[in-house]
């Protein structure tokens, strides 16, 4: 099997026990669990800020308490609030299921380093889930894996929906910083911060931190690069099918659109001011609105990012960016050719006849072709163009990937057919098992499936130790460069470098991308 540059040192500390407790951190001290290997030791629900409750919702995140004697961290602390009106899944009219608690600032650890003096690069991983759910204590998470490959692993939360995103008039004008909005943001902020005062008792380097994510979490990734809040706290960068734009090409929202968005819900609520809607309970907040999303809200984001990145001021570090091939699999439902025309002149408008000649629509089932093509395009676009930025303006380099490979399907059923998809493929969030190297669930894993496991993880793994992903024993990974190597790393049944999207649809979403700005 293939390692990583860090995998035999990791293998022979094996050997030895992991870090002994109690663990001192600045707010008291921790015990912990062992893994499912004795040599990885696991923290699990540490609070890394106060819970955001009461006059602390919607605020900055504040310090956590510091407690007296030892603290059990044995147990994950709660998800964040979800669910809901604003929550996927959530059905309006009926309410939907809201889960998780506000007192949700917490951070989980891996490691299998044998003192706090072992400085181990440290890998951070952002949850996806749309802003609106998730956590850091999924299954397919777990770490321990990651941590007997040579890194301290952290899993995290931050606040979600409308609890995370939300801008006010009387939020901005109460704020010394005249500014409201991305509360998820100055989680995922403080939660770096705690790991800068904190990681090195867990045997982590706090100079090297790689914060990982995908979908929102790569969106999120995308944002703490252009935030000049978070500028030291992470030394490399990987985003898995997202960035500011999100998904697709969009613009993001000014301050004072998402000022107006809070305003009328709160109207809606039936409160008369802020204080108000902080006395409110979660449930009726969340059932009252989704949340606006990312915000140029002048201070986390001063200003787009697509600017910040034009200009060169992002925080230079380090970038793998990717996307997969059937992300559409996730998230779509078969067209009509009349719907998918409609669509494309909804959408692009004066150039919808381009695009409608790169994702025709002659009949129903080429219209369902082009829909999950273009879906797919489009968000790799939005993953080149974020390596391409970084490439141009920055000094570290940018390396672009392709995940194709199709794991089997779910409990080895028949896949369920429709006119343009026989499964679901390498879909939306599908490389995430293969980097964690969690090949969990009731699917029929095989060697490959362990192999492209094995493969992919020690690229991540390399690249936390180094800011590069390549290895002794692993296929070649040229940086991007847009002008000399405009190919893509494809990871499927084996990794190659390869073809990235053609020059048309580079042409086509760099105009799209150029008028949405």
């Amino acid at each position: 099997m293939l390692k990583s540059l860090f995998f035999a040192l990791a293998a022979s500390a094996l050997a030895f026990a992991a870090i002994t407790d109690p663990v001192r951190v600045e707010t008291g001290q921790l015990s912990g669990i062992s893994g499912k290997d004795s040599g990885v030791r696991v923290y699990k629900g540490i609070p890394f800020a106060a819970a955001p409750v009461g006059d602390r919702r919607w605020r900055a995140p504040q310090p956590a308490a510091k407690w007296e004697g030892v603290r059990t961290a044995d147990q994950f602390g709660s998800s964040c609030t979800q669910g809901g009106a604003g929550g996927r899944g959530g059905d309006k009219a009926k309410g939907g299921a809201v889960t998780g608690s506000e007192d949700c600032l917490y951070l989980n650890i891996w490691t299998a380093a044998q003192s706090s003096s072992d400085r181990r690069p440290v890998m951070v991983w952002i949850h996806p889930g749309g802003y609106t759910s998730g956590s850091g204590s999924s299954q397919g998470t777990d770490g321990e894996v990651l941590a007997k490959k040579g890194v301290v692993l952290v899993t995290t939360n931050y606040r979600l929906g409308v609890f995370g995103f939300f801008s006010h008039p009387e939020l901005t004008s109460e704020s010394d910083r005249r500014a409201s909005g991305n509360y998820a943001f100055m989680d995922q902020v403080a939660a770096l911060r705690w790991i800068q005062e904190n990681i090195g008792a867990f045997g982590g380097d706090p100079t090297r931190v790689t914060v990982f994510g995908d979908s929102a979490g790569s969106s999120s990734i995308s944002n703490l690069m252009a935030s000049p809040l978070a500028k030291g706290l992470f030394q490399r960068a990987s985003g898995q099918s997202g960035a500011w734009l999100g998904l697709s090409v969009s613009p993001m929202r000014k301050l004072a659109d998402s000022e107006q968005a809070g305003a009328k819900m709160a109207e809606s609520l039936g409160a008369k001011s802020l204080a108000e809607l902080r006395a409110k309970p979660a449930e009726e907040i969340l059932r009252g609105g989704r949340g606006g999303g990312p915000v140029i809200d002048g201070y986390f984001l001063p200003d787009d990012p697509a600017n910040i990145f034009a200009q060169g001021k992002q925080n230079d570090v380090p970038l793998i960016a990717g996307s997969n091939k059937d992300e559409g699999t996730f998230f779509l439902q078969t067209v009509t050719a009349e719907q998918w025309v409609q669509r494309s002149r909804q959408k692009f408008g004066g150039m919808a006849d381009a695009f409608l000649k790169l994702y025709p629509a002659g009949s129903d089932e080429e219209a369902n072709r082009s829909q999950y093509a273009a879906f797919r395009d489009e968000l790799a676009f939005v993953m080149r163009n974020w390596a391409a930025v970084q490439s141009k303006s920055g000094k570290s380099k940018a390396y672009l990937y392709y995940f194709t490979h199709e794991p089997p399907v779910n409990g080895g059923r028949a896949p369920t057919a429709t006119v343009t998809l026989a499964r679901e493929g390498a879909t939306h969030g599908g490389e995430a098992p293969y980097i964690f190297q969690n090949l969990l669930g009731n699917r029929p894993w095989n060697d490959v499936d362990r192999q492209v496991a094995d493969t992919m993880s020690s690229y991540w793994v390399n690249f936390a130790i180094s800011g590069n992903p390549n290895g002794k024993g692993l296929p070649d990974w040229p940086a991007f460069d847009e002008k000399k190597n405009n190919g893509r790393m494809i990871l499927g049944d084996k990794a190659e470098y390869g073809p990235a999207l053609t020059q048309a649809q580079i042409d086509f979403y760099q105009a799209w991308y150029e008028k949405r700005r």
